[in-house]
């Protein structure tokens, strides 16, 4: 018995960091094909979303052999997952890799801090104190200075970290996870085919930049969101909230490793201070300060 229960502790803990690195692969491979201008932000999002569909679909058909058919709610969680991915790439067009990645993982958290507020969850004084932390720590990132980002950027990621909460609060106690996402993004379809023809006469690509965009949907989406959802299975709502905390840090290590791009004193401290009040979001949400946990599957992707 306990040889099974440390299969499957090492089980969970590998496919937790594949579908950490996945989503922190995002941000890196976004800012690559973006940052070098090999493929402008709308075909970037369109390949991306149509990539990640495809790979959900053969997934689900290949394990299930099921037939994905969007019901209703699939149509607005995809409303949002195409807002995510649209906004997420344009805003990559102005801020670097682990900003971004920052910024939108602290707006994501944000968002469902605040809409479990709205349905009637009361926050502990420890959770109080770390909504104030996170809030200070974006009044930083933004205050004026050499090394803010910009302001379009900033806003940008913001818009998609707020539908990409939303959209994690839709699906949070879906009971079949990586069906209803593949249906999400097949109801995007509609969405994608939109800006394809909005953008058609603007668009550019190089062979890496469509290479970097199939990898990002196919891979560090589709396939990424699958491992997350095996995991989730092993994982306790603290744990999946806690364990996300490293995708910024994995994604600003990314751009410093792959995009050349500096950590600066700046990204540091409002690092520390939004991670940091987040954490103790999560904590002061835990039952040892005499809180409910939600169901797992509220940990989000991104």
């Amino acid at each position: 018995m306990r040889a099974s229960a440390a299969n499957r502790s090492v089980k969970t803990f590998a496919l937790t960091v594949l579908a950490l690195v996945a989503f922190a692969a995002n941000s890196v491979l976004c800012r690559l094909a973006l940052g070098e201008q090999s493929i402008d932000a709308a075909s970037f999002t369109v390949l991306r979303l149509l990539s990640g569909a495809l790979v959900l679909v053969l997934i689900l058909k290949l394990r299930d052999g099921a037939k994905i058919v969007p019901t209703k709610k699939n149509w607005t969680a995809g409303l949002l997952l195409f807002l995510y991915a649209a906004t997420f790439s344009y805003a990559y067009l102005t801020l670097e890799t682990g900003t971004g990645a920052l910024i939108l993982f602290g707006a994501v958290q944000i968002t469902m801090v605040f809409g479990s507020i709205l349905n009637g969850e009361r926050l502990h004084r420890l959770e109080w104190l770390g909504m104030t932390l996170a809030f200070s720590g974006f009044v930083y990132l933004v205050l004026p200075g050499v090394s803010s980002p910009s302001a379009t950027g900033f806003v940008l990621m913001s818009c998609a970290g707020i539908a990409w909460g939303w959209y994690c609060l839709i699906g949070r106690n879906s009971a079949t996870p990586l069906a209803d996402t593949a249906g999400n993004f097949l109801s995007a379809l509609p969405l994608i085919v939109l800006l394809l023809l909005v953008s058609l006469q603007s668009s550019h690509y190089t062979l890496a930049g469509i290479g970097l965009a199939l990898l990002s949907g196919g891979v560090a989406s589709g396939v990424g969101y699958t491992i997350w959802s095996m995991a989730l299975r092993g994982l306790t709502a603290t744990e999946a909230a806690v364990s996300q905390l490293s995708v910024p840090l994995l994604a600003a290590l990314g751009g410093l490793l792959f995009v050349a791009e500096a950590i600066t004193l700046r990204l540091t401290v409002a690092t520390l201070l939004i991670l940091g009040g987040i954490l103790l979001v999560v904590l002061g949400h835990s039952p040892l300060w005499g809180a409910q946990q939600p169901e797992s599957g509220a940990g989000s992707g991104v």
